[in-house]
């Protein structure tokens, strides 16, 4: 038999940013999937609609309501965590502007989510994993969430681009690092996905068009198909992959 299945079972994953979107949809994909859950996001009630979706198909799941951003909010979670498995680093944001005009404050509030906090929750979950006696013949896997924006720029997109930039610099230096533990670290690089964050950015008819321009296949990529890379990246069916990018563009990249 040549087809490994895209299974979690016996896994427990942790996804930040998990209220809404991407997150929201790794999450459940993961519990579908077999693995159970530790989701963190600032909101909630988000959080607890999430929880429910997931103990409806019998996995477990703990929430956090933390805002990652916040390194005594995170180390006080991690307390809490006795074992983990999986790391989806997803939790991000935006806040776009041409570069002459950008803010130190906005370029400052995207920089501390997108790339010290990326780096603080990754630091600080690996050294869970690390607790496990026989993680090197148990594997591990941490997938930071970047952007086809990570591989090529975009107009008032420039705090962006620096940080999933970033974001692929410190997945691969992880991956080296972690490979001696059998931790894999991976990026997924979506376009742009239907979600709340994106149905904002498009209410600029001008911008749409554009970026839809620069997609070949035409189309959003939806929440499910950034879930399902997640769970491939997180089973074992990808157990040779690290260091490297699922990029999920429609073609964004390859022009």
């Amino acid at each position: 038999m040549y087809l490994q299945k895209f299974e979690v079972k016996n896994k427990t994953a942790l996804v930040t940013g998990a209220g809404k979107g991407i997150g929201k949809a790794s999450a459940i994909a993961l519990a579908e999937a077999g693995a159970d859950l530790i989701i963190l996001s600032r909101t909630l009630t988000d959080l607890n609609k999430v929880k429910k979706q997931i103990n409806k198909l019998k996995r477990k799941c703990t929430v956090f309501e933390c805002d990652v951003s916040n390194a005594a909010e995170v180390k006080s979670v991690f307390k809490q965590i006795n074992s983990l498995d999986v790391l989806v680093n997803n939790a991000g944001t935006n806040r776009p502007d041409h570069f002459t005009k950008i803010k130190k404050e906005d370029m400052d509030y995207v920089v501390d989510l997108n790339i010290k906090a990326a780096f603080h929750v990754a630091q600080i979950a690996t050294k869970v994993m690390l607790k496990s006696k026989n993680r090197k013949a148990k594997g591990g896997s941490i997938i930071n969430m970047s952007s086809q924006l990570g591989k090529v720029g975009a107009p008032i997109r420039s705090i962006y681009n620096m940080t999933k930039f970033g974001i692929e610099g410190l997945t691969r230096g992880m991956a080296l690092d972690l490979a001696k533990n059998n931790i894999r670290v991976n990026t997924i690089c979506p376009t742009f996905v239907e979600t709340p964050m994106v149905k904002n950015f498009f209410k600029d008819k001008k911008f749409k068009k554009a970026m839809m321009d620069n997609i070949p296949l035409g189309r959003l990529a939806s929440d499910s198909d950034i879930a399902t890379a997640v769970v491939y990246l997180a089973s074992n069916a990808s157990s040779m992959i690290t260091g490297s990018s699922l990029v999920i563009d429609g073609g964004w990249t390859a022009k």
